[in-house]
């Protein structure tokens, strides 16, 4: 029969290893850095699967060094607010259209110009090339960081008035647009009043009248389900709206090199499932609408439109130059 002396080191040495096991698991949650990741789209739109594809590519890269936590719908406030986030450090990761960047990055207004691209191969050259580069680059002289370019799509109108087929329909329409200044100048060329305003106060000002309409591509009508206080869609295709992974250089910049690459990879793959869903919805989602009762006007003579909205440009050049414009627009006709 062992005695309780001869059993007291071995209880003593399980006792240690386990003590050493529950430190060791403690240091490593306590190691875990968490990731917050926001942006204003459901938890079921093509940011959210961007944003998955982001969790999902850093946790594995960082081998749990790093999580992720997702805050869409807008839960930590609008576009800009969570920009202004990342410059103070309040929120790390945001997936966000290009409509309030230009606030920040004074550059990235050319990418909003109506009618710049014909077509998605040549959105997607232009910026997976130097020129997107140089743009990303830019960001970190306004406090940000530019990870990569994701997507939105070719925008399009609604409304709850009338069927728009031409500039001329437009007319006295009060269009929310988001809050830039090259967007809101080419709707008033057009003729509408656009009213600018934070995405998450769309939905809701829809639905009272405090505007008639809308403009976003087909991912985000379908995603808002926009059928629900909109009766007209019109395929106009008027500006190319691309979406930018932005960083916080309060996390960043605290970073080894092989971190940030992580961030980098991530902000890639987010940027590559986000264009895949995007793809998809442009192919389903007119369908989907029409199915939910919307009336969906696809012939529509763009050359009027563009005709229309050509005092946007000379606005644009007037204040930022034409620089950038020229090497953008040569680079997109031989992509």
């Amino acid at each position: 029969m062992t005695s309780r002396l001869a059993r007291r080191p071995l209880v003593t040495a399980i006792a240690g290893a386990v003590s050493l096991t529950l430190a060791g698991v403690a240091l490593q949650a306590q190691a875990a850095t968490e990731v917050s990741l926001g942006h204003t789209l459901s938890a079921t739109s093509h940011y959210a699967v961007g944003a998955q594809a982001f969790k999902e590519t850093l946790e594995e890269l960082s081998d749990g060094a790093f999580t992720v936590t997702e805050h869409s719908s807008g839960s930590l406030g609008g576009e800009r607010e969570m920009i202004e986030g990342l410059q103070i450090g309040t929120v790390d990761i945001v997936i966000t259209s290009t409509g309030p960047l230009g606030n920040f990055v004074p550059e990235s207004y050319v990418l909003d110009l109506p009618f710049l691209f014909e077509n998605y191969d040549q959105a997607r050259c232009v910026l997976d090339g130097e020129l997107g580069d140089e743009l990303l680059t830019k960001m970190g002289d306004h406090g940000l960081v530019g990870l990569a370019w994701s997507e939105n799509g070719f925008r399009h109108m609604t409304n709850s008035r009338r069927e728009i087929a031409s500039p001329a329909d437009t007319e006295g329409l009060r269009v929310r647009t988001m809050e830039n200044e090259v967007h809101q100048e080419a709707f008033r060329q057009m003729g509408a009043r656009p009213t600018p305003m934070a995405f998450p106060e769309l939905f809701t000002a829809l639905q009272q009248g405090t505007v008639d309409g809308q403009e976003n591509p087909i991912t985000v009508i379908v995603a808002t389900n926009f059928w629900e206080v909109q009766d007209y869609l019109s395929l106009t295709g008027h500006v190319y709206s691309p979406a930018v992974i932005l960083g916080s250089p309060m996390l960043l910049d605290g970073l080894s090199d092989e971190e940030r690459e992580w961030f980098h990879e991530a902000s890639r793959a987010s940027a590559e499932a986000t264009r895949g869903e995007v793809t998809r919805l442009e192919q389903e989602g007119v369908a989907l609408l029409e199915a939910n009762g919307m009336t969906v006007k696809t012939d529509i003579d763009i050359g009027p439109f563009q005709e229309a909205v050509q005092p946007a440009y000379e606005i644009f050049t007037s204040q930022h130059g034409s620089e950038m414009l020229e090497r953008i627009q040569e680079k997109a006709a031989g992509c």
